[in-house]
């Protein structure tokens, strides 16, 4: 499996069909062999079918045209049983979670719901009764949790992204050992309606991904607020720019450091501190204790009841249907009272406080993403004791209310992976994402466990960094249409696909055929038109302006999301004998209805 981001291009430009890609990743699921991934795989032919149909549509400006993708089996998706790895707690839900609604929105096809630690309780990915998935480096390491499911797809290249949750490090963990990118977005900035919960004022869903670009790309469609979700918040997403020239990095002190006597570990840490200077930055010391404290508090305070009220039900009528280890961490101990349990949130408001005055002067912290490997045996000798280990470097995160990526740092030739997390404050993803972009294309690693080279150029697909121009159009010149080579042949690279502030009109031109699109701004009566955001080359952007026939030129378009970027807009004067096509909600939809009608 090669990128996502390759993969598109691929199916934009016909090098590749959205079926072929299907049939591929049926393919490399058959070949690696692990039945444990998924828990429940979508019949080929089924999905072969979705496809095909999705070809004969046309990518119609989807983000994901054609992409497969794996879900945790905490999400519901529409037709699949939802079990959290519990047979005795599956339902079929009647609609998508709205991530999976998103996804499918955007041309995403799901293959299928992967495994996991029982009810999201764990960061091993042994605790399932669905088996383990294989760590895709090496068998005889755990492949992390709770997210093992989807990590190990994504590591083997049997899908290019697939999605995960994180409540205490799920997300970042099994990146971490199976050298994969795992996007742990702000609190609150991804929806989790239709996520079965695991502490549902902290879950997050994850993306796990080969490059930052391609989790990028999802998160850039599951992300926005949802106003049916109580716990969606309005968190701006941003766009990756360019890495600060001025770069601090916080670490932790040499005293906070605990690899548990793994000389592996501690050496691909040192690797990571030179790889974040080469990048120009500096490195400040920090002192974790406010981060530490803040992290018993996730298994020490209250918590812990937010995963019993979600099993309630079914540990009441059936508490042995739940795994051992996953039952006495939910229901091993009394429950705390309210007034333990404000003390609990007074306390870590405290924390809070702290945490982010420790990031005033940096733009990042950057730790271990686990201390070490962990190897199957290890954990059965020590279920407990090894997966605290795993978390040494994870709890606090969503307890402090932060954004996390884990990016690769090196990959051993006796198959260990080893990763860092940089972590900074709720709504900063886009600034992660630009650095752990930069970090990771450093490394010039192979991509999980596929052996693809990582890609020449990550950071120009993650978006219009230094040096490149967005540009967005809204006719011909988008994806599959008939004038889109003349983007990808001045070297424009696909970002994403969204639409215009609601104050446009569109007209379709006199003068054809083929009929030319006029976009204009106007003060009233308007609506939000469909359009696709492009990166460009200076060079190659100076060459596309100067083609542009009158009544057409560029100027700056006010997009949903509240930004701006430079796109095609028409002179009103040349709207007067020209057909409004508003009503089609985009150039795409205008030309489907003309080819249907005629």
């Amino acid at each position: 499996m090669t990128t996502l981001l390759r993969l598109i291009a691929d199916h934009l430009d016909g090098a590749r069909t959205p079926s072929q890609t299907i049939a591929e990743a049926y393919a490399r699921h058959r070949a690696h062999g692990d039945a444990a991934i998924f828990i429940t795989l979508r019949p080929e032919a089924e999905v072969l079918a979705e496809a095909r149909r999705l070809q004969a549509e046309g990518p119609r400006g989807r983000a994901l045209w054609g992409i497969p993708v794996a879900v945790k089996d905490n999400i519901d998706v529409a037709g699949l049983p939802t079990t959290a790895a519990c047979p005795a707690f599956a339902y079929e839900p009647e609609a998508d979670a709205s991530v999976v609604a998103r996804l499918r929105a955007a041309g995403a096809i799901i293959i299928g719901k992967t495994n996991l630690d029982q009810f999201a309780t764990g960061l091993n990915g042994t605790r399932s009764p669905y088996g383990v998935p294989r760590n895709a480096l090496r068998p005889d390491l755990v492949p992390g949790g709770s997210s093992s499911g989807s990590a190990s797809a994504v590591a083997a290249g049997i899908v290019p992204v697939a999605l995960g949750t994180d409540t205490a490090g799920s997300g970042r963990v099994p990146a971490g050992l199976q050298n994969l990118v795992g996007l742990k977005p702000s609190v609150g900035l991804v929806p989790t309606a239709g996520v079965v919960p695991a502490c549902r004022t902290l879950d997050c869903v994850s993306v796990f991904a080969l490059t930052v670009a391609d989790a990028w790309a999802v998160l850039d469609v599951i992300a926005g607020h949802d106003a049916g979700d109580p716990f969606s918040r309005p968190i701006p997403l941003g766009r990756p720019g360019a890495v600060p020239p001025t770069l601090r990095i916080a670490v932790p002190r040499p005293a906070d450091l605990d690899f548990d006597a793994d000389a592996g570990a501690a050496a691909s840490f040192e690797t990571a501190l030179a790889r974040a200077r080469s990048l120009g930055a500096s490195i400040v010391p920090l002192d974790m204790a406010p981060f530490a404290e803040a992290a018993r508090l996730l298994y020490d305070g209250p918590w812990v009841g937010e995963r019993w009220f979600a099993t309630r039900d079914l540990l009441a009528r059936d508490p042995e249907a739940i795994l051992p280890v996953i039952r006495a961490v939910i229901a091993g101990r009394p429950l705390p009272d309210a007034a333990e349990a404000f003390a609990a949130q007074y306390r870590l408001a405290e924390l809070a406080v702290a945490a982010r005055a420790t990031f005033r002067g940096v733009d990042a912290l950057m730790v271990p993403t686990a201390p070490r490997p962990v190897t199957l045996a290890q954990m059965a000798a020590d279920p407990i004791g090894q997966n605290t280990l795993l978390g040494r470097y994870t709890n606090f995160v969503n307890l402090l209310g932060l954004c996390a990526l884990a990016v690769p740092v090196s990959l051993a030739g006796d198959g260990t992976a080893a990763g860092v997390t940089f972590i900074a404050p709720s709504g900063h993803d886009a600034g992660l994402a630009a650095l752990g972009s930069a970090f990771h294309a450093a490394s010039g690693l192979t991509l999980g466990a596929t052996g693809a080279a990582m890609p020449v150029s990550p950071a120009r697909a993650l978006a219009a960094t230094e040096g490149m121009i967005e540009v967005a159009v809204v006719g011909a010149h988008l994806s599959g249409m008939p004038l889109n080579r003349e983007l990808t042949g001045l070297g424009a690279t696909f970002l994403r696909a969204t639409t215009t502030a609601a104050g446009y009109r569109l007209f379709a031109l006199a003068g054809g055929p083929p009929a030319r699109p006029g976009l204009i701004r106007v003060a009233e009566g308007g609506a939000a038109i469909a359009l696709e955001v492009w990166a460009m080359p200076p060079e190659g952007f100076g060459r596309f302006v100067a083609g542009i026939p009158s009544p057409l030129g560029i100027g700056t378009l006010a997009l949903a999301d509240g930004t701006t970027v430079k796109g095609f807009l028409c002179e009103s004067v040349a709207t007067d004998d020209a057909r409004d096509v508003t009503a089609f909600g985009g150039w795409r939809a205008f030309v489907a209805a003309q080819a249907s009608a005629a």
